[in-house]
């Protein structure tokens, strides 16, 4: 007999203890069955903040990490284990370290999108919602910002006063984005609006009518009034746009925009993970106890 999966994993939810995190990113089912859906900093308070003390998140590697390092005492799950992130991979322990010897008076701010061992070198963490208000709150003029080269170039145009050294990292589903399929979009559909994410490279970013995170992407199409919106960051932030607004039309550029790793997690993984406690995510508590510091202070310089 067929199980229904989506009653299993309320059951089994129910049964453990447990609350299940989404990122806008994942499948319309996923989000569906979650008790949060959001961008990295309000998952990452959820994870925080929340009771229970069973995290099943489905996200990628970095977000189950850090949802860990700030709550060691919980079980931290995630569902597809091979969820990963080009992004956080590019940067690397060692080479933070040698930026650190090179600018020693230089603040190290961390995108979320990295990893522990990152965030556990780094002075502060940040994502795209936040990065500009914490690095005005950082009183050293040298910033060390890694690893999207994208959301460090987009914070360097509005923070001039700062001088910035940025890593050579990018997200490979905002990259392959280009500026041309934006104008083809505007001669298509008359009187649209582009909303892109600062995770998009300069010539994008420069024709948009506005730059947000997925969640400030979401704010500015729910408060406008525009009937069409080119919606340039991963196509599933479509499902709560969509839902919110039935009635604007919304485009995606290049016909898609998908995050391979994102679209990893299924409801059968969400039920696997529950019904056997896997996949459980270990972090050295050396390392953790040094991220644990990085993203505290993301919480305080937010502010």
């Amino acid at each position: 007999m067929e199980i229904n999966l989506k009653e299993e994993i309320l059951r089994l939810k129910k049964e453990k203890g447990a609350i299940i995190l989404a990122h806008y990113y994942q499948r319309p089912e996923i989000q569906d069955i979650a008790d949060a859906v959001g961008d990295s900093y309000y998952l990452s308070k959820v994870a925080k903040d929340c009771d229970e003390k069973v995290i099943v998140f489905c996200g990628v590697k970095f977000m189950a990490e850090s949802a860990k390092i700030l709550s060691p005492e919980k079980t931290v799950l995630l569902p597809a284990i091979d969820a990963g992130c080009p992004m956080a991979d590019m940067a690397d322990a060692e080479g933070v370290k040698e930026l650190k010897e090179k600018h020693p008076n230089a603040k190290i701010v961390c995108y979320i999108n990295s990893s522990a061992e990152v965030k556990a070198l780094s002075d502060v963490c940040c994502t795209s919602s936040n990065a500009l208000k914490i690095i005005k709150n950082i009183k050293e003029e040298e910033i060390i910002f890694l690893p999207d080269k994208n959301l460090g170039g987009y914070i360097q145009e509005q923070v001039p006063e700062k001088k910035f050294i940025i890593w050579n990292g990018f997200c490979i589903t905002h990259k392959k984005v280009k500026v041309e399929e934006l104008e083809i979009a505007k001669k298509l559909h008359n009187g649209i609006l582009i909303a892109a994410h600062p995770e998009c490279e300069k010539p994008v970013r420069d024709a948009a009518d506005f730059i947000g995170s997925t969640g400030e992407i979401i704010n500015f199409v729910n408060n406008n009034s525009n009937e069409k919106f080119l919606i340039v960051t991963e196509e599933g932030v479509l499902h709560q746009i969509k839902s919110k607004n039935p009635e604007k039309k919304f485009y995606i550029p290049g016909g898609g925009m998908s995050c391979v790793n994102m679209k990893k997690t299924y409801l059968k993984d969400v039920y696997n993970s529950l019904l056997n406690m896997e996949y459980d995510i270990k972090i050295d508590e050396e390392i953790r106890l040094n991220a644990y510091g990085a993203l505290i202070n993301m919480h305080e310089l937010r502010r």
